[in-house]
């Protein structure tokens, strides 16, 4: 089992990887310098899941998603070491699916919104 956790529960299926992404450059003030958005996304994703692990990982998204904000533990942003920390008012979007290979789906993806790192 993985460190990453949902309202202080696991994910059912560990991602095979997770990152940040880049923020959304909002526009450029009068020096030329970058406004960047004043929250930031993380993706999880798993490389191959069978039909059975997609239907358990929708199962814990609708169960989890019709809460509104929770609160995820992620690998803390920028940090000196590898530690996860808890994000609070954050929102899970609906799991991504792409194409299927020998009856699996291939690069399973979920996108966690609304996190604020700068407070932490």
């Amino acid at each position: 089992m993985s460190d990453y956790q949902i309202n202080g529960t696991g994910i059912p299926i560990d991602p095979t990887e997770g990152r940040w992404l880049d923020q959304d450059i909002e526009g450029i003030d009068g020096n030329g310098r970058a406004i960047y958005a004043s929250t930031r996304e993380f993706e999880m994703r798993w490389g191959l899941l069978s039909p059975g692990q997609v239907w358990q990982l929708q199962a814990w998204w609708q169960e989890i998603g019709a809460t509104g904000t929770v609160t995820a533990a992620l690998p803390r942003y920028a940090w000196p070491t590898y530690e996860f920390f808890t994000y609070t008012g954050i929102y899970v979007q609906q799991p991504r699916l792409d194409v299927y290979f020998t009856e699996n789906l291939t690069d399973v993806a979920l996108l966690i919104t609304n996190i604020r790192t700068e407070d932490v």
